[in-house]
């Protein structure tokens, strides 16, 4: 779930903080600058774990600050796929069932990754698994805020960085840029669609 991955970066450091341990200085600028964003094919950034190098520190002509290469490794959140994972349900859609790990919330389960043969109930918004027993179907329902167990099938990287508007693009409609304002930067998608997977509550209760 968790990895470490190595990192460079030049970090500036203002004249006001030279008092301090350069260290100290360049780890608080790292997680201001990292700590809760996603790195594009990377992952979402948790915390730093340590600095591994520091390079000579230059001022430049202008600027009284420090900038110094810096060398470190971070902890960033990047499940492998087919881990398996637990999260609770966020919500339900047409799209499938929206979950989170509490820090994380951009994990979808589409309706073909669900233990099958499975609906969307329109009327509760939620999406029930209908289990065959020898009694004939039983309604699994996947209410909101239960815990669901899931692998980890597929992640997508949407490059988020601003980009100029060129001229092509000028004549764009405002509600094109704000559904691309929307998307997620990274993305896992799940399954449920073994034994075993699914609401914790249906493979413990007896």
């Amino acid at each position: 779930m968790f990895v470490l991955v190595e990192m460079t970066d030049t970090v500036r450091i203002p004249p006001w903080q030279f008092e301090r341990k350069l260290n100290e200085s360049i780890a608080e600028e790292l997680n201001k600058k990292l700590a809760n964003k996603v790195v594009y094919n990377v992952g979402l950034c948790i915390c730093l774990y340590d600095i591994t190098k520091l390079e000579d520190s230059y001022i430049f002509p202008g600027d009284g600050a420090s900038h110094t290469k810096v060398h470190f490794r971070y902890v960033v959140f990047h499940p492998f796929l087919d881990e398996i994972l637990i999260g609770e349900i966020k919500s339900c859609s047409q799209d499938g069932v929206h979950v989170s790990i509490g820090f994380f919330d951009d994990i979808v389960i589409p309706p073909e990754s669900l233990q099958q043969p499975a609906k969307f109930d329109e009327a509760e918004q939620v999406w029930v698994w209908e289990y065959e027993t020898e009694e004939g179907a039983h309604d699994l329902y996947m209410d909101i805020g239960e815990e669901i167990r899931f692998r980890v099938v597929d992640e997508t990287f949407v490059d988020t960085s601003p980009t100029g508007p060129s001229s092509a693009e000028a004549s764009t409609s405002s509600a094109t840029e704000e559904v691309q304002k929307k998307e997620a930067p990274y993305t896992l998608v799940g399954s449920i669609s073994e034994p075993g997977l699914g609401l914790l509550s249906w493979w413990t209760n007896s």
